[in-house]
């Protein structure tokens, strides 16, 4: 999980631009479990994330700042902090910690019920699903009931619980950022990110979280990998969709990403994925699906 403003005025471009946005997109934030997996190697959870958040929202407050774009006013700021702790702190820094008890893979899968709490959390501020819509989110959470009934999760009920977090809190952010006062799209991204790496660092140092031991290679080019890919590159397509296509095209990572999360999880970290875990991410994907369609059709 990567923080992003969701409200972004749209033109068209070409189809050639879209699917290659679309393709780094699918693959690099599908990628993303697996680099901290790796990262875990040599780095504590809340320090790798901070880390990782941090040095990227460096580089783009720095690069925007020199390119002339506004800093965030104090009260853009305001709405900055409470977007750190929901979309950063709550969401990539217990996607991260949760993946010390679970396979990079399941937690993909249970991050990708996140548009599922986004309608829920849109219902709540006046936006009534429909009847279809309704019937994707009964689907969908009856896969995330499945999901944590059995397999991997239900031996680890804080990583269970973390995810679920996660997702609901990025969801959360994103419902409550639409209307607000912010900076533009990529200075809110930034302003997001240092926000939010600096309550991860304080979080991490106060749970005890020490780095005793210079990290390896691998560790290192997985921080290197999540900063400059996971949090500049893929964000930056992502903002570029959103600012380009429907936004059920632009979420539509929500459902590629788990698939590929797996693959590169049981290829390349020897993960192990049963038909319980198969059949309920069937299932999420499935309820998502249904809740996003309906988007594309306004």
């Amino acid at each position: 999980m990567n923080a992003v403003p969701m409200d972004v005025a749209r033109s068209r471009p070409g189809g050639l631009a879209i699917a290659l946005a679309l393709g780094s997109l699918y693959l690099i934030w599908g990628s993303t479990y697996l680099g901290i997996l790796i990262g875990l190697q040599g780095f504590p959870p809340f320090l790798l994330a901070g880390l990782r958040m941090g040095a990227a929202g460096a580089l783009m407050y720095g690069v925007l700042r020199w390119r002339g774009v506004a800093a965030p006013t104090r009260a853009q700021w305001k709405n900055l902090v409470p977007l750190g702790l929901w979309m950063v702190l709550l969401s990539n820094g217990l996607v991260t910690w949760a993946e010390l008890q679970v396979s990079s893979g399941l937690a993909a899968v249970a991050v990708a019920s996140m548009p599922l709490w986004a309608a829920l959390f849109g219902m709540m501020r006046g936006s009534h699903p429909s009847g279809r819509e309704w019937i994707g989110l009964a689907i969908g959470f009856a896969g995330i009931l499945w999901l944590n009934l059995g397999g991997e999760l239900r031996a680890s009920p804080l990583g269970m619980i973390a995810l679920v977090v996660a997702a609901a809190a990025w969801a959360w952010g994103s419902v409550w950022s639409r209307g607000r006062d912010l900076p533009s799209p990529f200075m809110s991204a930034a302003g997001q990110m240092l926000c939010g790496s600096a309550m991860m660092l304080v979080t991490g140092l106060a749970a005890g979280e020490r780095i005793h031991a210079i990290p390896s290679a691998a560790a290192f080019g997985a921080l290197a990998y999540l900063t400059v890919f996971g949090s500049i590159v893929g964000f930056t397509a992502y903002i570029w969709l959103l600012d380009h296509v429907r936004p059920a095209l632009a979420t539509s990572y929500a459902y590629v990403n788990p698939p590929i999360a797996v693959l590169l999880g049981a290829a390349l970290a020897g993960e192990r994925f049963g038909m319980h875990e198969i059949g309920a991410m069937a299932v999420i994907l499935a309820g998502v699906a249904i809740v996003i369609r309906p988007a594309a059709k306004g």
